[in-house]
């Protein structure tokens, strides 16, 4: 049976007493990457519609640039404009020698204006639990609100994903699973040099094991879900398709590595207008219907369909997503003529 990790945030909160509790469900349909070495990039990031920006220490930036970039990173975190989007910062992975660096430069120069730092290629709950307990005490150094400051896991090989249940669970500060495509194919030997594309030779989806099984883990801790990068920036309709399938599966964004993805992106993980509105008016009718006024019904008619409490529930998903993305109603619910 899996235990869940105690978070340390929790066990060494001041007087034991909680932190204020913590939206965890932002809006992520377009997660931009910007490399954290390039002033340009973080300037031009700050006006683009996506919905996350992560500024990134690991692969985007080379490794003599990665000192200069945490104060690059903490400059722009201070002094930008990043109203309306989710801001976060991913650091190098635990292997490497500039982790411990990178989350303390990051997160003492700019923790207020952070709202979440992203851990690469985690492997075991033990790498999340050890970036819960760094946060913590810096937190705690720093006079910061302890437990606010998320963190997002991603998911690179095939050990991270043998044991991405336990990694959900490892920490209340976790917020989402990434699935990162490149590394996890190189892991794994796959016969392709696309990233996010099929491999050759293979008749079915090669990634749809791997997608279900980070979506399930997400889903059983009230986790976000979100795919990894397309690397033909240029392309599109291949990107638009490739996040399509993540959609249709359930995931709740994608990663966008250039402004012409973002658009597609926050199409493709928005419900349409029409799914909308109805998910809108199935809330409205069921929680009439199971009124004092409405009759007290566990089910009743809308139009031609019948709605129960699983239809509520699925509604909640549609409405949640079309909310999130700041979708206004078009139609409104009528209460029936006695």
């Amino acid at each position: 049976m899996t235990t869940a990790h105690p978070s340390p945030a929790t066990a060494l909160a001041a007087g034991g007493s909680a932190a204020h509790p913590v939206d965890r469900l932002r809006p992520r349909r377009s997660c931009l990457a910007v490399p954290g070495s390039s002033p340009r990039f973080l300037e031009k990031a700050q006006g683009l519609p996506a919905d996350q920006v992560f500024l990134d220490l690991e692969d985007a930036c080379a490794p003599l640039a990665k000192p200069e970039a945490r104060h690059t990173i903490v400059k722009f975190l201070n002094e930008g404009d990043w109203t309306g989007k989710t801001r976060v910062v991913r650091v190098n992975d635990w292997t490497t020698e500039w982790t411990y660096r990178d989350v303390v430069t990051v997160v003492e120069g700019a923790g207020p204006n952070l709202d979440c730092i992203m851990l690469p290629k985690v492997q075991n709950a033990q790498q999340i639990v050890a970036l819960d307990l760094l946060l913590t005490q810096i937190e705690k150094t720093m006079g910061f609100e302890v437990g606010r400051i998320g963190i997002e896991a991603q998911i690179e090989n095939a050990q991270g994903l043998n044991n991405v249940n336990e990694i959900a669970q490892a920490s209340p500060r976790i917020e989402t699973i990434i699935f990162g495509p490149a590394d996890f194919m190189a892991s794994i030997n796959m016969k392709s040099l696309v990233v996010g594309e099929q491999p050759p030779g293979y008749p079915a989806d090669a990634y749809h094991y791997i997608l279900m099984k980070i979506l399930m883990a997400a889903r059983a801790n009230d986790l976000q879900a979100i795919d990894g990068p397309y690397l033909q920036i240029r392309n599109v309709d291949g990107f638009r398709e490739v996040a399509g399938r993540a959609a249709a599966l359930g995931f709740d964004g994608k990663w966008v590595l250039h402004p012409g993805q973002i658009d597609a992106a926050n199409e493709v993980f928005s419900p349409s207008q029409e799914d909308y509105d109805h998910a809108e008016l199935i809330l409205d009718a069921y929680e009439y219907y199971t009124s004092e006024a409405g009759g007290k019904k566990g089910s009743a008619m809308l139009g031609d369909e019948m709605i129960d409490e699983a239809s509520r529930k699925m509604a909640l998903v549609v409405a949640g997503k079309g909310r999130a993305a700041g979708m206004q109603r078009t139609s409104t619910f009528e209460i029936p003529e006695a």
